[in-house]
């Protein structure tokens, strides 16, 4: 039965003010590197076959702490990195909601079909993500894989394993703790079972 442990990069220094990050390059904050070694912690005493991440560095600045300390290879794939925003990226929904209202209000109702301008297809990153879930599950059969991404290409790919409507997304996980555990079991007929949705690591690692 293979595993595949999809988690949040941990905190960066855009969280207080609760800005879009997407595919900007933001590093992690104090609590952010806190959060890495807490998971680094669950990771040293899990039987992790591999370790992913997105090409973005705070998921690869998370993710290295849990490959250093399981003495596992860090491997890179650009296919986890973040949905794009577009002309949201570094914005606050604020600001926004000041420069393209109707944007954004089309977005909230429905994020798949209306991203925000200039931004990446939702539908296409939720393809691209799942892509390489199956490439590492057919790759570590039988085994566990740590998979360190973003809150929304993990939300979108959730939604399209397990049916749920894109378009659905941000009400059906309107949350996505930064490095809780999301655990995912894909058989061999292509279905995925969600066993695990964004379990604390402290519950994992007291």
């Amino acid at each position: 039965m293979t595993r595949l442990f999809l988690v949040r990069h941990g905190e960066t220094v855009w969280h207080a003010e609760n800005r879009y990050a997407g595919t900007t390059d933001v590093s992690l904050s104090p609590v952010g590197v806190e959060q890495a070694r807490r998971l680094a912690a669950w990771a040293a005493t899990a039987p992790l076959a591999g370790i992913w991440s997105s090409d973005l560095g705070r998921a690869r600045a998370t993710a290295q702490w849990s490959a250093d300390a399981g003495s596992v290879e860090l491997n890179v794939d650009r296919r986890l990195r973040e949905l794009d925003f577009g002309a949201g990226e570094g914005l606050t929904a604020a600001e926004m909601a000041e420069r393209f209202p109707e944007a954004l209000q089309a977005f909230r109702a429905d994020p798949a079909a209306a991203p925000l301008p200039g931004g990446e297809d939702p539908v296409a990153a939720a393809q691209r993500f799942t892509d390489c879930l199956d490439d590492l599950g057919r790759q570590y059969a039988g085994g566990a894989v740590l998979v360190v991404a973003h809150s929304t290409v993990i939300r979108l790919a959730l939604c399209r394993l397990i049916g749920v409507p894109l378009s659905r997304y941000r009400q059906v996980f309107p949350v996505l703790r930064n490095c809780a555990l999301t655990e995912l079991v894909p058989d061999d007929e292509g279905h995925t079972a969600l066993l695990e949705f964004n379990t604390p690591l402290e519950r994992c690692c007291p």
